[in-house]
């Protein structure tokens, strides 16, 4: 900004400066011209009365005439102050009150003797004389006779006078020149200060803007164009700062949302390199903090069906989803959304992927259906308990009745245990808990234990086997009775 500054200032001197020079060389050239014309006619009044008082027609030879017009030459330069000389017609020089005529070329080409012998009238010339080594004025009128032109009359002036009033105006402009040139720099130096220092202000406050410096402000003291421009960047400052606020608010937000979901998200931009990604996607697969952006999705040290998956996205350039086992860092079944983020075909920005981690729906699904199996297993002990019991009494049993109250006992019991059973599975809703529900009370081993023989003791028979059972009394445990009861009476069929 000082060099814009000091340009502008130089600009404002060249400007004065130039202007003051061509007014003074203006007047110094109309100072001048005004002398000449002065000088012309005061030289012309001069040859006026030269004319009057001169014999033209002097008899004798050319020596005498110029002994003759060269005594007129040097008498006239005395009261005329100038240098008077007498011009035949055809140029030859009859008398000069400066040279001897003798010596002197021929006058007819002379510019002034040209122009008053053209206009028949006077002739004017300024020009360097040789002969006395000084500028002149030379003013000349031509010597009429009977109509005809018998000669010519010159005076001729130094401008010395002329020129030393020239150089004294020069001078003064000069000095003039120097003065005004240096108020002029001064003028244009505080002109120029007070247009760059409010810009230079503004670039500034620009600056610290470009900075995110939001807060601050130019200070405006005019009401021009600059003062209407500085209140247009303080408002500006303004409306960025709102914005950028609610930029970073909206931003702290998302970052939030992102931090705090439970399924991972992963971005891959248009160059297939990972950009952004959430915590959970860092736990799920198996990064740490920041290691894996800006590397490309296929080097990052994932399965080969992942980098596939992505890279067929990337291509298709279409939704896909599909399930996963991943064995890194733990096993899980993932659920894998990947989705290409491009408004049209040529404005690709990359894929969006989300990752659920379903392995607990999943060990539910499987829970639910071991539960299912389980229960269809146990519901075979009991009705087969009944079965086997109701068999007896119809073959004949009934007739005993201490043996047919002990087998309908049994049936009874059995019923019972088939009911709970039957009450377990309307209680499916239960296995959420990852566990069937066990209902743990006291058992009489001898009870509990003498039951399952006489359970078995039908099926034990069929197939010739002896039980016998020897158990101490008074001995508890803590089970569910019906379950352990089940899964013992399977165990022993299964055995024999």
């Amino acid at each position: 900004m000082n060099k814009f500054r000091a340009r502008l200032t130089l600009i404002f001197i060249l400007l004065i400066g130039t202007s003051v020079m061509a007014a003074g060389i203006f007047v110094a050239k109309m100072l001048q011209d005004s002398h000449i014309d002065a000088l012309i006619t005061n030289m012309k009044r001069e040859l006026g009365i030269i004319l009057v008082t001169i014999d033209w027609k002097k008899d004798g030879g050319v020596e005498e005439q110029m002994r003759y017009f060269t005594d007129q030459a040097e008498r006239l330069k005395k009261t005329a102050d100038a240098r008077v000389t007498f011009i035949r017609a055809d140029g030859k020089v009859l008398g000069d009150s400066d040279h001897d005529p003798a010596d002197m070329e021929n006058h007819s080409n002379r510019p002034e003797i040209i122009d008053a012998a053209k206009t028949g009238k006077f002739g004017y010339s300024t020009r360097y004389s040789d002969t006395i080594g000084r500028n002149l004025l030379y003013v000349a009128v031509p010597v009429k006779d009977g109509g005809q032109t018998s000669g010519y009359l010159r005076l001729a002036m130094e401008l010395t006078q002329v020129e030393e009033s020239i150089r004294q105006v020069w001078f003064a402009l000069g000095v003039g020149s120097l003065i005004v040139f240096a108020i002029a720099g001064l003028i244009s130096y505080r002109v120029a200060y007070g247009i760059t220092r409010p810009i230079e202000l503004m670039t500034h406050a620009a600056q610290q803007i470009t900075d995110m410096n939001y807060k601050y402000r130019v200070t405006v003291q005019k009401k021009d164009e600059i003062g209407q421009l500085g209140t247009a960047i303080n408002r500006m400052a303004d409306s960025l700062r709102l914005q950028m606020n609610r930029i970073s608010e909206n931003e702290n937000r998302l970052k939030s949302v992102l931090e705090n979901m439970v399924s991972g998200v992963v971005m891959i931009d248009k160059d297939g390199r990972i950009g952004p990604l959430n915590r959970s996607a860092e736990e799920i697969l198996g990064f740490t903090e920041q290691e894996p952006l800006g590397k490309k999705f296929d080097e990052a040290k994932q399965q080969y069906e992942f980098t596939q998956l992505i890279q067929e996205c990337i291509d298709a350039r279409e939704h896909i989803r599909d399930e996963m086992i991943f064995y890194y860092p733990t096993e899980r079944i993932l659920e894998i959304n990947l989705s290409p983020i491009a408004q049209t075909v040529e404005d690709w920005a990359g894929v969006l992927i989300v990752l659920h981690d379903i392995t607990a729906v999943r060990r539910l699904e499987r829970m639910r259906s071991e539960f299912v199996a389980n229960v269809s297993h146990e519901l075979k002990t009991p009705i087969a308990a009944v079965k086997g019991f109701a068999e007896t009494p119809l073959a004949g049993a009934l007739n005993d009745k201490e043996t047919a109250r002990s087998f309908l006992q049994i049936i009874f019991d059995e019923s019972e245990r088939l009911n709970r059973l039957i009450g377990d599975i309307l209680e499916l809703s239960k296995i959420e808990s990852k566990r069937i529900p066990l209902q743990f009370s006291p058992v009489e081993l001898d009870v509990f234990l003498t039951n399952c023989m006489n359970v078995m003791k039908t099926e034990a028979k069929k197939k010739s086997i002896e039980l016998d059972l020897q158990v101490q009394p008074d001995l508890y445990m803590e089970a569910d009775e019906d379950r352990s009861a089940a899964n013992h009476d399977q165990l022993a069929l299964q055995r024999h």
